[in-house]
């Protein structure tokens, strides 16, 4: 092992040289070993025309093998090309050993050839195969022990990356394919997924690597219900676009995407929807550097827009999506012009200004406060920046003649019980109000739920906790949310704009709704723990309840009423829902105006409860500027009652 360690570590040129002097030593030993099992007589070792055979076939064998490639390959790599290298380069060596017996008139047997020929392969192929096995068994089994789930393409690949880098060994493979079942990939043996259980305990393996990059996200689904019971850490490989693309290796593996748990496949995008509101215009998202925001902008771009102008608050977040978005570009090949603007929403001058300055053609509004609780404890701010950031970006779009405006909601826009919801229903009144109105631009809204990854998300909330070994929190044991991605929520939202005639409100199909404490349960499992509770007091991680935030739904809804139509999209719905005349909505906005102006909260909770989005609150006020200030008035009796006493 020590001499093949040491010959490994030759620099490339040299191994090769070593190679052809090896080569070329067994092509003479397998001549002579032909000639003497033929002859039987060793005094043909002194045959001077045999040697001079020999020594012109052996320089032209080790041609043909060098212009076959076999020096190219890497031995302890060796692969199907290689072997064909070896098979190809005996057959040009023993034909050339024919041809020179003739050409030298050696008198050289007949079966020679043949019997040379088979030495040869012997040893050139079948030594290369020993070192390769004798190394690859050496190799695979520094690591920690693994079980592959697939024994495709995807998953040789794994094995090969797995053996370069010593971190995992993989022992075993399982996969539904019951023709593979009993036989042996690249030194390892394929079982039936039945056995997984035996296979764990056997090896005390603590990660099944799931090397099914192509296979659905259904698909996926049942085979990590399948896995989850083990009480093993499940990893993935990426996906197959970033295989192909080079933007990710087979070495690359991650924890189990959250997605592929809810089993939803996406569907692909439409063309012609994609680019009908964004193909060689100027295009402009406003909260560019959030999580909707930023996904949108990378999805706009590829979709080759004149011009983009990202709007953003952050200073930090306008760098970073301006910065990601120019290296898209630049990658992509694309020519597009991509303007970084500082701003808020609620300053209408300076968002008209823009507007006007680059002549916006396309709007995508998802600058919004979109956190629940936060928004209830900063409610005029919430108000400001929900309902009159996108009021005044609206008439800004309306002055600027944009063409088409899209405003990002929300379900908890649906019959809200907390002041989020309640400015993004106002929002969505306001745009339907306007539409009315007598000018060119065409508003619409998206609704949807949570998507994952965002800010907020509980997602990245359960992975910190899990890995910081518990409890995970979950705000009540019944709570349930829909979920989606962000690329497909940015790919519906894109497409339902260019399908809006003017005050549509769109509905997307977020599937079936979940379960947050199943969803938690199911990331504890599948990150190889046990779930702790009084069934298993022995667990390992275990969920506790932390109650239902300020403004808190136990059930989030898409639809106000039942009044629903289907689009000629499948996951894009359209709602028929009640909306306001401009002049009635007007005198609402102008009161909630001067309300949130004289921070008079009183007033605005009742504005909001009196405007038709069917706000109906679980929590009273709970603003930490009013609620501060209710609290000075009591602790200035107190302090006069204690000083009375003492008096």
């Amino acid at each position: 092992m020590d001499f093949l360690q040491c010959l490994f570590s030759l620099k490339r040129v040299e191994k090769r040289i070593v190679s052809v002097l090896i080569d070329s030593l067994f092509l003479l030993i397998a001549f002579w070993g032909a000639v003497l099992v033929r002859v039987d007589d060793i005094s043909t070792l002194t045959n001077g025309s045999y040697w001079l055979l020999i020594a012109s076939v052996v320089p032209l064998s080790i041609l043909g093998f060098a212009k076959l490639g076999l020096y190219r390959a890497v031995l302890r790599y060796m692969g199907l090309q290689a072997l064909s290298a070896i098979l190809l380069g005996v057959v040009v060596s023993t034909v050339s050993l024919v041809l020179a017996a003739y050409y030298f008139d050696s008198q050289l047997p007949r079966t020679v050839p043949v019997i040379y020929s088979a030495f040869a392969l012997v040893f050139i192929g079948g030594t290369r195969t020993m070192v390769r096995a004798f190394v690859g068994t050496g190799m695979k089994r520094i690591g920690e022990p693994v079980i592959i789930y697939g024994a495709g393409v995807s998953g040789r690949q794994l094995v090969t990356a797995l053996v370069q880098s010593h971190e995992y060994y993989p022992f075993a493979f399982v996969d539904d394919d019951k023709s593979l079942h009993g036989t042996v990939i690249q030194g390892v043996h394929v079982h039936s997924p039945s056995i997984m259980r035996k296979l764990i305990r056997e090896k005390q393996a603590t990660k099944v690597l799931l090397a099914l990059p192509s296979a659905s996200r259904s698909r996926r689904k049942e085979i990590l219900l399948s896995l989850e019971q083990l009480a093993v850490q499940v990893l993935t490989l990426p996906a197959m676009a970033d295989l192909v693309s080079g933007n990710k290796l087979y070495s690359d593996i991650k924890e189990v995407e959250i997605d592929d748990l809810l089993g939803r496949d996406s569907v692909r995008p439409r063309d012609d929807l994609m680019t009908a509101n964004i193909k060689n215009k100027v295009v402009m998202v406003t909260g560019a550097g959030g999580s909707i925001g930023s996904e949108l902008c990378r999805q706009i771009i590829k979709q080759s827009p004149r011009k983009l102008v990202l709007f953003e608050l952050s200073e930090f977040g306008l760098y970073s999506i301006e910065r990601e978005l120019s290296a898209l570009a630049s990658g992509l090949g694309l020519d597009v012009e991509i303007y970084p603007m500082l701003g808020s929403v609620q300053r209408k001058n300076r968002i008209k200004a823009v507007m006007e300055a680059f002549e916006v053609q396309t709007v995508y509004h998802a600058a919004a406060y979109k956190h629940v609780p936060l928004v209830e404890h900063n409610v005029v701010e919430g108000v400001r920046n929900n309902v009159f950031g996108t009021l005044y970006t609206a008439q800004a779009a309306i002055a600027a003649k944009v063409e088409t405006f899209v405003l990002i909601s929300t379900d908890k826009a649906v019959r809200p019980t907390n002041v989020m919801g309640t400015t993004k229903r106002l929002a969505e009144l306001a745009l339907q109000a306007l539409a009315n109105e007598s000018h060119s631009t065409r508003f619409c809204m998206v609704r949807f739920g949570n998507v994952l990854g965002s800010s907020g998300s509980v997602v990245p909330l359960f992975r910190k906790q899990i890995a910081a070994g518990g409890p995970v929190t979950v705000t009540h044991p019944e709570i349930t949310r829909f979920f989606m991605t962000i690329p497909e929520a940015s790919q519906l939202v894109i497409q339902a704009g260019a399908m809006g005639k003017g005050g549509d409100v769109f509905v997307l199909d977020m599937g079936s709704s979940v379960k947050i404490v199943d969803l938690a349960a199911k990331m504890i499992r599948l990150s190889g723990f046990d779930v702790k509770d009084d069934i298993n007091p022995e667990g390992d991680i275990s969920i506790e309840y932390s109650g239902l935030r300020p403004g808190e739904k136990l059930y989030e809804e898409l639809l106000i009423g039942d009044d629903v139509t289907g689009t000629n999209h499948e996951r894009i719905m359209t709602a028929n829902e009640l909306c306001l005349p401009w002049h009635e909505l007007e005198v609402i906005l102008k009161r909630l105006d001067a309300a949130c102006h004289e921070f008079q909260h009183e007033a605005i909770r009742e504005i909001l409860l009196s405007a038709p989005t069917g706000f109906n609150p679980t929590d009273g006020i709970c603003d930490l500027v009013w609620q501060q200030r209710e609290s000075e008035p009591q602790q200035s009796i107190k302090e006069e009652n204690v000083l009375s006493i003492v008096s």
